[in-house]
Formats: C-alpha cells, structure tokens, sequence
C-alpha cells in the first residue's frame, strides 16, 4: 500500500501542493484528475523518487521511501511519450529491465511473450518499434513496464497524443489489464472522460490541493464544493438564500431566481444567507420548473439547451428558440 501524509512541494516559491495525503490500496486504481500545471505529474515524480518533497512523508508498506533511490522502488512509470529505445526491437525494449535484473534468458524469453500476449501484440517481438502506431507503442511501453512485476505502476497522460476512438479503445484495455494483474496504480491526467473510464477512485487536484476523493459515481453525483462541481461541468451552479432553517426533516427551504427549493444540506447555515447551489436535471423526480429556450447547441447523441438566466440542460429533442419547457431537477448545497 502506498501512502503519502502531507506531502508539500513548491515551485518558484509559490505552493504547487499544499498537505496532500492519500492512499492508494493494494489491486485499487486511483486517478489524479486536474488542470495542466496543478501539480499532478511533480506528484508522480516524487512517488517515483526523482524530485523530493520539502515536507510530509511518502511510505510504501509504511516503510518511509525518503532515503530508497528510484531504481530499488520498483515502481513502474509509463509517460505520453512512450520512452521507448528506437534501436532496440519490441522484444528487447519488453525484456530491458528484466536483463538490468540479471534475469535468465530462458525466464526473459517467458515474460516478454506472456507480456506481448497480454497488451495483444502477440508476433511483434521482432517488430521495430518505428514500424509501430502511437497506440502500439503505449502498449510496448506498458508491457515494459508490466514485465518487471512492478510494486506500483504510474501512468503520466499516457494517451494525452492519441485521437479519441484510439484512446477509448486502449482506455478499456489498459483497465482490463490493472484488474487482472491486481497492481495498484496511479493514472494522471486533465482529461475528465479519461479518468471515469479507468478509475476505481478520483482524486480531484485544485489549487495545490485533493478537494474530492471518492468513487467516479460518487464524485459525479455529489461535488460537493463549488471548485469540483465546475472542474467536472456537473450541473448549474446558481446562486442562493436561506429562507428557513433546518426544519426537522433535514432540509432547508432555499430562495433561487427559479423558484424555492427545500434542500438536503449537511451545512450549517443561518437565514437570509448566500448559498451557492448545484442545480442538476433529474429524470426520476425533484422539483419541476419552467424555462424559455434561448439557445441550442448540438452535443454528441443529444442536445444541450441554454435556457432562462444562462441554465443549461439536455434534451434528446431539439425545442425551439423561445419555447417553453418543463424540467424536473435535483437541488444540492455546495455551501
């Protein structure tokens, strides 16, 4: 189990991560979701043993990492561009770290080809890796990385260079392969659908900080902050007053530019004060309110409407600009 406890780095005298603890459970996936530049991939590379961070701990079997070099980790780490060696054939770049060990030809030869086997490139041993698409590479490289039997493996935005149909297709690969071979890893990315294909667990990355930790469904359905509900584009964030406090029943009777809503909230609020509030449209009940159409836009297998004071929702249907419609939402306290 890997574990870090308050880990701090900075980067030009300005905080890049402030206190970050988490852990990462034996056989468990974990994804670092967040902005370019929030940190994620210095977060690797601390982990990896090749920056160090000014304070906090960072302890595998809660043994303390600071004084083990990178290469007695045994930590596997597979980037967006590959890092493959151009001449060396795919055999030998999925067999290098197993002779760095002094490994037996006779044992390289039986995990090369079970790793070939297991990311599909069964009978590309001999293969140049200049003959290969970016999406065999990252499977050569992933093989590499499987073959050493790794403690823990990181992914720094291994796809970040393949177009979309690529990456969904390796997306559901790649977390086949976690399941089945049961090592933990950590998997960085920006890209939001990235995270929720491959994760058993997201962490959310903003401003130095985790501000969520949970499940993708969980995550999704419940933000639980202002930052993680826009960082995900869950829902409408509006804004609120409390009318009437806790009531008895665990609600508490909010005032939108939509109407009152009696709401959920774990929060601690007195009336007359601002709330902000996340607004989600919901197909199996809630409270219904009316909006006008002001403009419609086109998204994948369905529509996304901008209505009444800048809410957005979807739509299987096209309505028309300046209807009337009918929408049944949930209302959450973000606080």
């Amino acid at each position: 189990m890997l574990e870090l406890v308050n880990v701090k780095k900075s980067y030009e005298q300005k905080p890049l991560l402030k206190n970050i603890s988490f852990k990462v459970n034996a056989g468990e996936t974990i994804c670092l979701l967040g902005a370019s530049g929030s940190g994620k991939s210095t977060l690797l590379r601390m982990i990896a043993g090749l920056e160090f961070p000014e304070s906090g701990e960072i302890l595998f079997n809660h043994i303390d990492l600071a004084s083990v070099p990178p290469h007695l980790r045994d930590f596997g780490l597979v980037f967006q561009d590959y890092g493959l060696f151009p001449h060396l054939d795919i055999f030998d770049n999925v067999a290098f770290g197993l002779k760095m060990r002094n490994i037996s030809q006779e044992k390289i030869n039986a995990r090369v080809t079970d790793m070939l086997e297991t990311v599909n490139l069964q009978g590309f041993a001999a293969r140049k890796v200049t003959e290969l698409s970016g999406g065999e590479q990252q499977r050569v490289a992933l093989a590499r990385a499987l073959a050493v039997e790794p403690r823990l493996l990181m992914f720094d935005e291994p796809l970040g260079a393949l177009d979309r149909t690529l990456k969904e297709d390796l997306l559901h690969e790649l977390r086949a392969v976690l399941h089945r071979t049961k090592i933990p890893a950590i998997y960085v990315t920006h890209d939001q659908d990235e995270a929720f294909t491959i994760a058993d667990r997201i962490l959310l990355l903003h401003d130095g900080e985790i501000i969520r930790d949970g499940s993708p469904a969980d995550v999704w359905d419940h933000p639980n902050s202002i930052h993680a509900a826009r960082m995900l584009g869950v829902g409408n964030i509006i804004e609120g007053r409390v009318k009437l406090q806790n009531d008895g029943r665990g609600t508490t009777n909010m005032v939108t530019a939509f109407g009152a809503f009696d709401v959920t909230c774990g929060h601690k609020h007195s009336a007359g004060e601002s709330v902000s509030l996340l607004v989600k449209q919901s197909d199996v009940g809630g409270d219904e309110i009316q909006l006008e159409v002001e403009d419609i836009f086109f998204k994948q297998d369905q529509f996304r409407v901008k209505t009444t004071r800048g809410l957005f929702i979807r739509l299987k249907e096209a309505p028309k600009i300046g209807e009337i419609i009918r929408v049944k939402i949930m209302v959450e306290c973000l606080g």
